[in-house]
C-alpha cells in the first residue's frame, strides 16, 4: 500500500516571533495528544475492520482488514519518539509494539520456522490450546493475552499489539528474499466445514482481543496527555522546562540513532535477517521506518499531520533557535532532516517499485547494502545536528541511546 511522501517544512509561520521555552514545552504535549489520538482513531477504525471480517469472513473482507492495519501504522509509528526520554510511554509500548516475536506462540506455523534457541513459549500455539504453561484460556480475552507477553522471560513470546495482530492477518512470510509478503487464507476464520487450518473460531478470538486491547491501551495514552486531569501531561508542565526538553531532544535522538538506525535497519542489514525486519509479516517495512522518522522531525518543526490531512502546528524547537538567532544551526538542521526524510523515502520508492525491505537485506544486495547505509548515515548526521540544538538551547550533554551500535 502507497503513502504519500509528505512535504518536508522549510519555513514556519512562528518563525521570528519571541517563542519561550514554556511555549515549546506545551506544543510538545499538545502533539503527543494529536498523535495518540490519532493512532487511537485509526485503531478504532482497524478493530471495526476485524470485526467485520471474523463476522462475515472472506477474501474482501480480509483485504479490508488489511487495508485498515496499513493505515493505522503511519500515526503509530510517528508517536515513537515519545517513547525515549518518557517513562510513562517506554513502560508502556511493548504491549503494542513489541518485536521482532516467536509467532509460534500465537498460531501454527510452517515446520521451518526457527524459533529463539531456548523459547519455551515458542510452540505454545495460544489458537490451538487452552493451557500454556500454567495459564489457562479457555476464552481467549485481552487480558489474557497480556499476561502471556514475555512469557517464561522471554521477549520474543510477544501476544499482543500490532505486531500478533499483523501475523494473524498476513500470516507468516515465508518467502525468505523473495518477493512477497506473508499470504494467510481468509479460510482460516471461516464457518463450518469450510474452515482451514483448525480453530478457527478461537483465532477469531484471539484478533479480535489483541484489537480491542490495542484500542484501549491507546485511550489510556490519550488520557495521559490530555489536559484534563491529573496525568502525565499535568506532571510533565510542572518539570522545569530544560528539562522536558532534553526528554525531547533526547528522544528525537534516541529513535534517530540507536532504534531506528541500529535497531530496525543497521541489526537486520548486518545480520541478513528477515525475520528482524519490523513489519515482516506484511512486507511494510518500508513506511514503519519512514513515519518513524516523520515523527523525529515532527518535533524539530512543531507539527503533526493527521490521517485525515489536518495539520496541527505548535510552536517547535526550530521555532525557539529562530527566536533565539541561531539561523545557521536552524539551516544545518534543515538540511540534515530533509537528507534523511529523502533517503527513508528511496526505501519506500524502492518497496512500490518491488524491492522490499527484506530484499533489500539479502546477502550480496550492493545497491540495497546501499540503499540502507545511506539511510543510516543520513541518521547518524541528523542525530548530531540534534545534539548540536541541545547544546544551543542550553543542554550541556545529551547522550542520545545508542543501543549499543557504533556508527
Amino acid at each position: 500500500m502507497k503513502f504519500a511522501v509528505l512535504p518536508i517544512v522549510l519555513t514556519s509561520a512562528l518563525a521570528h516571533a519571541e517563542i519561550s521555552k514554556e511555549q515549546v514545552v506545551t506544543g510538545y504535549a499538545d502533539l503527543a495528544f494529536a498523535n495518540y489520538s490519532d493512532a487511537l482513531k485509526t485503531a478504532t477504525s482497524l478493530q471495526q475492520s476485524i470485526k467485520t471480517f471474523t463476522d462475515s469472513p472472506s477474501a474482501a473482507t480480509l483485504e479490508e482488514a488489511k487495508i485498515a492495519w496499513l493505515n493505522s501504522r503511519p500515526s503509530y509509528q510517528q508517536s515513537e519518539v515519545f517513547r525515549f526520554g518518557n517513562t510513562v510511554v517506554d513502560d508502556w509500548e511493548g504491549q503494542l509494539n513489541a518485536w521482532p516475536l516467536d509467532e509460534g506462540l500465537i498460531d501454527y506455523v510452517d515446520s521451518s520456522y526457527a524459533h529463539e534457541l531456548g523459547n519455551e513459549g515458542a510452540s505454545a500455539n495460544i489458537v490451538a490450546n487452552k493451557k500454556v504453561g500454567d495459564i489457562k484460556i479457555s476464552r481467549i480475552k485481552p487480558s489474557a493475552l497480556a499476561e502471556l507477553n514475555e512469557f517464561g522471560g522471554s521477549e520474543a513470546n510477544v501476544a499482543t499489539g500490532y505486531h500478533a495482530i499483523e501475523f494473524l492477518l498476513w500470516g507468516q512470510d515465508l518467502n525468505g528474499y523473495q518477493a512477497g509478503a506473508g499470504n494467510r487464507p481468509w479460510t482460516d476464520y471461516a464457518k463450518g466445514d469450510d474452515c482451514t487450518n483448525g480453530n478457527c473460531k478461537r483465532r477469531a478470538q484471539y484478533l479480535n482481543a489483541a484489537a480491542e486491547l490495542l484500542v484501549e491501551d491507546l485511550e489510556y495514552m490519550v488520557g495521559q496527555w490530555s489536559t484534563d486531569g491529573d496525568n502525565y501531561r499535568a506532571e510533565l508542565e510542572s518539570t522545569p522546562e530544560d528539562q522536558v526538553i532534553n526528554k525531547m531532544l533526547f528522544g528525537m535522538g534516541s529513535l534517530a540513532l540507536g532504534e531506528l538506525a541500529g535497531e530496525r535497519i543497521k541489526v537486520a542489514l548486518t545480520a541478513n535477517s528477515p525475520e528482524d525486519e519490523h513489519d515482516c509479516f506484511s512486507d511494510n517495512t518500508h513506511n514503519s521506518h519512514y513515519f518513524n522518522g516523520v515523527g523525529v522531525e515532527n518535533i524539530y518543526y512543531g507539527r503533526y499531520l493527521t490521517s485525515t490531512g489536518e495539520t496541527v502546528g505548535v510552536p517547535g524547537l526550530r521555532d525557539l533557535l529562530l527566536s533565539q538567532g541561531n539561523y545557521a544551526l536552524v539551516q544545518e538542521a534543515d538540511a540534515a532532516f530533509t537528507a534523511t526524510r529523502g533517503s527513508l523515502a528511496q526505501i519506500v520508492k524502492s518497496a512500490e517499485a518491488g524491492t522490499a525491505f527484506d530484499q533489500l537485506i539479502a546477502p550480496g544486495n550492493k545497491a540495497g547494502e546501499q540503499l540502507l547505509t545511506a539511510a543510516i548515515g543520513d541518521l547518524v548526521t541528523e542525530t548530531a545536528a540534534i545534539e548540536k540544538i541541545a547544546l544551543a538551547v542550553g543542554i550541556s550533554q545529551l547522550s542520545p541511546d545508542d543501543a549499543g551500535h557504533e556508527f
